[in-house]
Order: C-alpha cells, then sequence, then structure tokens
C-alpha cells in the first residue's frame, strides 16, 4: 500500500512538472522557444535527419598551406553562423607548404586530436585510405548528415573518390579541365596577317613568322633547366592531339583513352613521337626558341609580360590569369588564348584533386559531415571560408563573381579548395573567352575506367629513377631539336631507356593497370 502511494505521489508529481514546462515554453510568445532554436540548444539542424545538435562542439580541421594573416577575423565570423546552424565551431590548423609533407602522414601516425582534414590525390589519399588514418563514409551516412551534398555530386564524382572500392572522402563538386592551352600575342598575329591559331598547324606558322620578323624575341618560350618534366607541348601535340593518357609524368608510358583493355605503350617508341620530333626540328631550325633552351631559367611569363617572348603553353586557369594580367598592367600588347587541339576529347581532374576527408578516430563524424555540407552548399558559409569577409578580402559582383578587395592577400594561400562546389565565384577580370573555352571543354569531357589509376612505383624504384636520367639526357635535347641525326637519337633515347629498366617498368604497371580494370568489371 505504501508503495502504491508513493508510486502515485510520483506520477503526480511529474505530471505537475510538465504542465510547468510546457505553461513556460508557451509564455512571453513563445520567444524564449524561438532563441533556443536559433542557437541550435535544443533542436536538430534543418536536414540532418533529426540529429541531436544539443551538445556545442568544437571541430578541428587540418588544412594544408601558410596560415591567412586574417584567420582570426575570418573564422569568427564563419563560427558565429556555424553556431546558429548546427551548434558547433571550427578550429583550423595550417600545415605550412615548406615541410606539409613530412608533418601530414605524422599526424596520422601519431593519431593526433583531429576531425577533419583537408585531402587530395596529390596530398595523401591513397595513403593514408589504405593505411586506415581516414573514415569509410557510406551511402547512408552521406545521405542523412550531407543530403545537400549527396544530391548534388555527380554520382561520377563519387565513383572516382572510391579506393578499393570504399570511400573516404568528400571530393569537390567543381569540373577542372586538365588539357593544356597556348598563349600568343594575339597583336603580332594580327600584324602579319596570320590565321586564327588553333591547330598545330597554325601554331607553327606563327611561331615562325614571329621568329623571322621580331628580332629579339623567342616566339615560344621553351624551358628546361628546372630538370626533366613533360613538357606542356608534348602534353598538348602527344596527348591531346592523339587522345592518349601519360599514367605518370616520370615515365613515358601511356594508353588510348578510347582503349578499354588499358594497353600501354612507350610513347617515344611510336610514329606520333617521330613525327613530332620533324615538327619540332622544324621550328628549331626556324629559331623558334633560344638556342640555350636547356639551361633557360627565366620566368617565362615575366618575359612574355616585358616583350622578350611571344608565347608559351600552360593550364587554362593559368593562362587566363596571365591575360587578365596583362589587361591590367600592359594594354598595349594584346594577348590571347588559343586551344590547339579543339576536336580531341577533354580530360577532366578528377575529383580528388581536392577534397576533405574525416579523421578514423574522430568523436564528431556527424557534425563534422555536416559542416562540409554547410560549407559546399549554404552560400554565406561558403564565401565566407572561399574569399573572407566581404568588402575587406573581397568585393561582390553579382552572384558569381569577384572582384579583390583592399585586404585580399591577408585571406588567400591555402587549401580552402577543398570545399569546391557550383557556388564558387569567379574572378570578374577573368576573361569571357577563358569562360567559353572552359564551358566547351566541360562540355567535351571524356570518363574512362583509368582516369583514377594510380601507379604503385615501390617495386621499381630504381629503374624508375634510372628512366628520369634518361630522359633528361636524351629525350630533352632530342625533342628540342638540338641533335641532328633524329632516327639515330631517337634509337639511343630508347636504347638508353631499355637499359635503364623500362621493360621492368612496363611489366609492372601493366600488371598493376590489369588488376585494376579487372576490379572495375
Amino acid at each position: 500500500m505504501q508503495n502504491k502511494k508513493k508510486s502515485a505521489m510520483l506520477v503526480l508529481t511529474i505530471v505537475m512538472a510538465l504542465v510547468l514546462f510546457v505553461t513556460a515554453c508557451g509564455g512571453n510568445n513563445g520567444a524564449q522557444d524561438g532563441n533556443q532554436m536559433a542557437e541550435g540548444n535544443k533542436a536538430p539542424a534543418a536536414g540532418n535527419g533529426g540529429t541531436d545538435t544539443s551538445e556545442e562542439l568544437q571541430l578541428k580541421i587540418v588544412m594544408v598551406g601558410a596560415k591567412p594573416v586574417d584567420y582570426d577575423i575570418v573564422f569568427t565570423e564563419l563560427n558565429k553562423k556555424l553556431k546558429g546552424k548546427i551548434n558547433a565551431t571550427v578550429e583550423a590548423e595550417f600545415l605550412d607548404w615548406s615541410d606539409w609533407t613530412q608533418k601530414y602522414p605524422l599526424k596520422f601516425a601519431a593519431n593526433e586530436d583531429f576531425d577533419i582534414a583537408y585531402t587530395a590525390n596529390w596530398a595523401f589519399y591513397n595513403d593514408q585510405a589504405l593505411k586506415g588514418g581516414f573514415l569509410e563514409l557510406t551511402e547512408d551516412m552521406l545521405s542523412k548528415y550531407m543530403p545537400q551534398t549527396w544530391a548534388a555530386m555527380p554520382k561520377v564524382a563519387w565513383e572516382q573518390a572510391r579506393v578499393n572500392g570504399k570511400l573516404y572522402m568528400v571530393p569537390n563538386n567543381n569540373t577542372e579541365v586538365t588539357d593544356k592551352s597556348v598563349i600568343i600575342r594575339e597583336d603580332l598575329r594580327k600584324k602579319y596577317k596570320l590565321e586564327p591559331v588553333n591547330s598545330p598547324e597554325t601554331f607553327a606558322a606563327y611561331v615562325k613568322t614571329v621568329a623571322a620578323n621580331e628580332k629579339g624575341m623567342s616566339a615560344y618560350g621553351a624551358k628546361a633547366a628546372d630538370g626533366w618534366k613533360w613538357h606542356e607541348l608534348d602534353q598538348i601535340l602527344l596527348e591531346q592531339q592523339n587522345e592518349w593518357n601519360l599514367v605518370d609524368y616520370n615515365i613515358p608510358l601511356a594508353y588510348k583513352l578510347d582503349d578499354n583493355t588499358g594497353k600501354l605503350f612507350n610513347v617515344y617508341d611510336t610514329p606520333e613521337f617521330k613525327s613530332l620530333l620533324d615538327y619540332y626540328k622544324d621550328l628549331a631550325d626556324n629559331n623558334g626558341w633560344s638556342k640555350n633552351v636547356v639551361s633557360n631559367k627565366n620566368d617565362v611569363w615575366q618575359d612574355m609580360k616585358a616583350g622578350k617572348v611571344a608565347s608559351y603553353a600552360q593550364n587554362l586557369g593559368t593562362v587566363a590569369a596571365n591575360v587578365a594580367e596583362a589587361r591590367r598592367d600592359t594594354p598595349q600588347i594584346e594577348m590571347a588564348i588559343a586551344d590547339l587541339t579543339p576536336d580531341k576529347k577533354k580530360i577532366g581532374a578528377i575529383s580528388t584533386q581536392n577534397g576533405m576527408a574525416i579523421h578514423a578516430t574522430s568523436k564528431k563524424v556527424e557534425r563534422s559531415l555536416m559542416f562540409i555540407d554547410l560549407i559546399q552548399n549554404d552560400k554565406e558559409l561558403h564565401d565566407l571560408m572561399m574569399y573572407g569577409i566581404a568588402g575587406t578580402h573581397y568585393e561582390p559582383v553579382g552572384d558569381d563573381k569577384y572582384k579583390a578587395g583592399p585586404s585580399a592577400a591577408n585571406y588567400t594561400g591555402f587549401s580552402n579548395w577543398g570545399f569546391n562546389s557550383p557556388l564558387n565565384r569567379t574572378d570578374a577580370s577573368y576573361p569571357q573567352e577563358a569562360i567559353d573555352m572552359a564551358a566547351e571543354w566541360e562540355s567535351k569531357l571524356y570518363n574512362f575506367p583509368l582516369e583514377t589509376f594510380v601507379f604503385d612505383d615501390s617495386k621499381v624504384k630504381n629503374q624508375v629513377a634510372g628512366v628520369g636520367n634518361v630522359m633528361l639526357r636524351y629525350a630533352i635535347p632530342l625533342e628540342y631539336g638540338l641533335i641532328k641525326d633524329r632516327d639515330r637519337g631517337q634509337e639511343e633515347l630508347l636504347k638508353q631507356l631499355k637499359a635503364a629498366g623500362m621493360d621492368e617498368i612496363q611489366q609492372e604497371m601493366q600488371s598493376q593497370v590489369d588488376a585494376f580494370l579487372a576490379v572495375q568489371k
């Protein structure tokens, strides 16, 4: 009987407490409840599947690059808005460019306390995914905690980010074509009444004409003094023109884009390369570039801006920025951007070019994913992360463009590109012709089975180093027309590559390619 009385009293007490609670919440026209909702103290954030955000959390994020001077100013403003939306703030740590490659893997090895990390196919993504440094992201997690990103991201972007069939990254959602273009002196083209430069043939005519008539000017800004690298004209005239793709720019092995079997071949042992050597020799014999190309250490763009060079090749973003700079600083010189392979397939940077991953040991996974979702899809927060404070670091121009603000230099130079999305703004000074060219290229993007393949050279490191030395010694002089007997020069190049271990590299690479394709089927 006593126990029954106690139970009755307990029930009555609970009921009275609930009545008082409801009355209190209904008072003051609901203002108190509204404030709690706005601050995220009790209510789950909208669109996150009813996730409880009542506990305020601080998220720690690791970024690559120097800490911006105005980091505190921008992130204070960012955190005010984050707190109201998901009841969380974020603190960033920056790994300076000078030593980030050493520090980045050590943070994972030491299992330091952080939640989110910038990553990319060039910034330890595959490495840490395989080592267990990143948390596997399931479709359920993504659709629940980042519904906007899950809906907006193209399916191919998610697929490109998989490692051994599993997903460990939220990639950027921003298309970038990797093809190279050429910047030319449009005023000189017009001066000599030349055809528009839009092919290897019209480019050769431009180079030879400028070389013959503009004394003291290099028609093409060739440069090989930085050691071996697959130079931009090779990318245009071998890869883009023939619709090939090199697996690794340290090794002259490629495959045809439309070859689903991934059969590798040595580009130096093809009729196309032989023909290209004739093209290069013709330009060299007509003084298309400096005879000192092998030792040239000049900044080619600065030489072009100063009127010492009439053309050079680079990615579209770089030459577009160059054109914008020239129009601002040297308006008397007319520049133009030329696509030498306009009718060929275009290759886009895979989605893992930039992205964000969750640390495998994070205890704040849900809120971390919600944070990434907001930065990619909330325009106000995206602008803050990418460009800083409006009126200070940038000036908005409409909804999708911007101009540099008075303090632009104080918020730049770090890996906020991991949040690239369709909300990115374009620099208002970016040339319209570059915007149009990029749009046309994007319409021709070609996806192929091996676009996410990464070669593991651990078994043939010595051979790869040897091949690099051979290309430095034999390929550069041959390609720049410094070898009189091209046939003999090509034979010697192939002979030296074989001696350095080219066959072993090709065998190992083909084995990995075959295994990769077998999993895709």
